[in-house]
């Protein structure tokens, strides 16, 4: 449980830094699509995961943290494009994207332990 109480953490802290990236986003740079959909898939991870903690059976669990780890990659990719199309500053997204990093191999190790190592 010690891992799974990191990944609530860091995820809601995660979750917490997209707010306020995408409001940055709409407020400064007027772009609103692809903030939204970072804001969707970003705070959608620490959702996911406290949906699995609270999961009614292992199968349950493994499976809502790879809907986490699958929300972890889109908001990767979301966030490249951001960075790509100059709507981030390197500064802005090396911060972020090292975060988006840590938590999907949080999520790749912790679905790999509960599968009893097996490949994610």
């Amino acid at each position: 449980m010690k891992t799974d109480n990191l990944i609530v953490g860091k995820s809601k802290t995660f979750a917490l830094r997209i707010i306020k990236l995408s409001q940055y986003l709409c407020n400064e740079k007027k772009e609103f699509i692809m903030s939204k959909q970072l804001l969707r898939s970003g705070t959608s991870i620490g959702a996911n995961v406290k949906e699995a903690i609270r999961g009614q059976s292992k199968a349950d669990f493994i499976s809502k943290m790879s809907i986490s780890l699958k929300e972890a990659s889109e908001t990767e990719y979301w966030l490249e494009l951001l960075h790509e199309s100059d709507y981030l500053s390197d500064e802005q997204f090396n911060s972020i994207y090292m975060d988006c990093v840590e938590l999907l191999k949080l999520l790749t190790a912790i679905i790999n332990s509960s599968k009893g190592g097996k490949d994610a």
